[in-house]
């Protein structure tokens, strides 16, 4: 676990130490409070699910090209510059390294996530907030974003080219986000496995307040395997 804090602790470093956290934030919190207090009036409801809730066109997409973004130098830029064969010399293994790098971005996300607490608060003061599905959402988002930055992590890893990274976690990512609509055009027998392959339809029940356990797992599950690829993919590369 030590090891694992010392290379998140370097990853999160490195990010504040150069202007990607800063814009990173300042970015999200701009384009999401836009994007949601835009449509708030028009709603005229003390409502934060419009917040949580996937659409072509909603805050939870900005995590859908953040999430790729700020994970692409981070395996691959390492290989190209050679500072990952230091990394790998010291007594730590693959996965301390893969997982390190993983908090490390889904840090930089949560806190843009704190951030944004901002809005709930003025909801409330504006109207009768129910915090039951603020909780639900955030903690989708949460998940939500972890799963894309595992994703992200091991596009990292396949690749020294952080371009190529980018471009391939960003294609995955939104192909798993926007083939919840597809739904609508394929034959109702295969609805259930779209559902189900979906990061939105999980993310669209808990920004209704559901806390499901299949939600929570499916999340988890893919996060966990897009993490062991990755450091499956990470020891290949120097065996």
């Amino acid at each position: 676990m030590r090891n694992v804090l010392a290379v998140a602790r370097r990853e999160i470093r490195a990010y504040f130490d150069s202007p990607i956290a800063y814009i990173v934030l300042v970015t999200f919190l701009a384009v999401a409070g836009w994007m949601y207090f835009s449509t708030l009036f028009l709603l005229d409801r003390a409502d934060l699910r419009p917040f949580f809730s996937p659409s072509p066109f909603s805050p939870s997409m900005l995590i859908v090209v953040l999430a790729p973004a700020i994970t692409m130098r981070l395996l691959a830029e390492e290989r190209k510059s050679g500072t990952i064969e230091l990394l790998l010399t010291m007594p730590m293994r693959d996965s301390e390294i893969v997982i390190g790098k993983f908090l490390a971005a889904l840090t930089l996300i949560a806190v843009g996530l704190l951030l944004t607490f901002a809005y709930p608060l003025s909801v409330a003061w504006l109207g009768d907030l129910d915090w039951g599905p603020v909780i639900a959402g955030y903690a989708g988002m949460l998940l939500f974003a972890a799963s894309l930055i595992a994703i992200g992590l091991l596009c990292s890893a396949m690749t020294e080219n952080q371009i190529v990274a980018f471009i391939v976690a960003f294609l995955i990512s939104a192909i798993l986000y926007y083939v919840y609509w597809l739904q609508f055009f394929v034959p109702p027998l295969l609805s259930p496995l779209v559902e189900f392959f979906s990061v939105s339809f999980h993310l669209d029940n808990m920004a209704r307040g559901v806390i499901d356990s299949r939600d929570v797992v499916f999340y988890l599950s893919l996060t966990a395997a897009a993490l062991l690829l990755a450091t499956q993919t990470l020891g290949r590369r120097h065996a």
